[in-house]
């Protein structure tokens, strides 16, 4: 071990004399592997990242859960936007039929949304999100709250004319969120009450932004907007256990009862699988690995090379060194160990300047994405091992060479 740690520190001491004396060609190769690094890294780190964010928006969304609407979510060229439009639009009693027909639910919501301003004294947001929502929505779709609470049974029963607010707007409203509680705004004309704020949370990938929105018991959002142009949708979440294919098929054949459609007719409305839309984001997104590691690996065998021909330089410098060291007894797999370790080191110092431009990019990222862009330990634990493997491939051959020299002969030459 002692005799280990004493090659280890020679060549650390030679490697860092090598960086000063060789400035030029040695930056010029480990910028290959820094650069190598990044791209593997960022786009490992950004997809994973990714993927994190859209489990969790899952998660808020429902597991396991269906969204029945005219339009199809996932889009694509098979059926053009005219034929979505012309279908009819979701409706409250449609809800009830499903809940006594279908025997995998584990919960039915029926949801409207739509758009208005709203206002607390001078203060107007011109564009303010609505959802008209049923008690169950809170059993899907779980809110987390900032202030306040969940409507009541009764209020939902009464329709009463209150709401619950999102972050963003009880900030532009109020200042904060802890003065929205209590207070009236002013909805299509009506006066609302603030029973509660939600957490924020940011737009979500199938487009509902609980952050700048408002929400009202269906009962009373209906007095206010008219359902057929509020984009209605119904959300069917299933039992425990119950899969998503088992659910659709289910609710495809309930739903087209429902419609009175004929074996012959196409489905006028769409079954909506969160869960195989974030799939699909996470399948697209998974390509920017592939790019990654593609450009990523080009940028670390030009960084190999180079790291190869300052190893191959290197031995050449020190041949009457490594022939006196062996004269003096060294080994062979001691000069081998010392010339593998400063190819290593090398490239470690190449991938640590790239996590470098990873972090400070992963900064950037966050702000502009709107969610934590982040580098999880098994990816750092992966870089040492891509540049310990890179090191080891690099410096193998020219530490071999050194090994191989014979002591009179590399004393000899100049």
């Amino acid at each position: 071990m002692r005799k280990t740690l004493g090659i280890l520190k020679n060549s650390l001491r030679l490697t860092f004399h090598e960086l000063g004396a060789n400035k030029l060609r040695t930056t010029l190769s480990i910028t290959g592997v820094a650069f190598g690094i990044f791209c593997i890294v960022i786009c490992l780190s950004f997809v994973d990242s990714i993927t994190r964010n859209i489990q969790g928006e899952v998660k808020s969304l429902g597991s396991n859960t269906i969204y029945i609407d005219k339009w199809d979510y996932s889009g694509g060229p098979d059926q053009p936007i005219w034929k979505f439009r012309a279908r009819p639009t979701m409706k409250y009693d449609e809800t009830g039929i499903i809940k006594q027909k279908s025997q995998l639910q584990g919960g039915v919501a029926y949801l409207m949304q739509t758009g208005t301003s709203i206002s607390y004294k001078d203060y107007v947001i011109q564009t303010a999100g609505v959802y008209g929502i049923v008690e169950d929505q809170i059993e899907i779709q779980p809110l987390k709250f900032e202030q306040g609470r969940y409507f009541s049974t009764n209020e939902f029963i009464g329709g009463a004319n209150i709401c619950i607010i999102g972050f963003a707007n009880a900030e532009s409203l109020f200042g904060t969120t802890e003065r929205a509680l209590g207070k009236q705004i002013e909805v299509k004309g009506k006066k609302v009450t603030i029973i509660g704020v939600l957490k924020k949370e940011g737009k979500n990938f199938v487009g509902w932004d609980y952050d700048n929105c408002i929400m009202l018991t269906y009962s009373f959002c209906k007095q206010l907007f008219d359902e057929d142009n509020s984009s209605p949708i119904i959300i069917v979440k299933g039992k425990d256990g119950v899969t998503t294919s088992a659910l659709m098929d289910e609710l495809k054949g309930i739903m087209r009862q429902v419609r009175k459609l004929a074996p012959t007719q196409e489905n006028n409305f769409s079954l909506n699988s969160v869960e195989a839309f974030s799939k699909a984001i996470n399948e697209f997104f998974s390509l920017f690995n592939i790019a990654g590691f593609v450009i990523g690996g080009i940028c670390l065998i030009v960084g190999l090379f180079g790291i190869a021909n300052i190893m191959f330089v290197t031995v050449k410098e020190r041949t009457p060194v490594i022939g006196l060291k062996k004269a003096l007894g060294a080994k062979k797999s001691s000069v081998l160990l010392e010339f593998l370790l400063e190819a290593v080191i090398l490239c470690l110092i190449g991938g640590a300047i790239g996590l470098v431009f990873v972090y400070i990019a992963a900064l950037i990222a966050t702000e502009a994405a709107g969610f934590p862009v982040y580098i999880s330990l098994p990816m750092l634990i992966t870089t040492v091992i891509i540049c310990v493997v890179i090191g080891i491939i690099a410096g193998i051959l020219p530490a071999s060479e050194a090994a191989k020299l014979d002591p009179v002969v590399a004393i000899r030459s100049k």
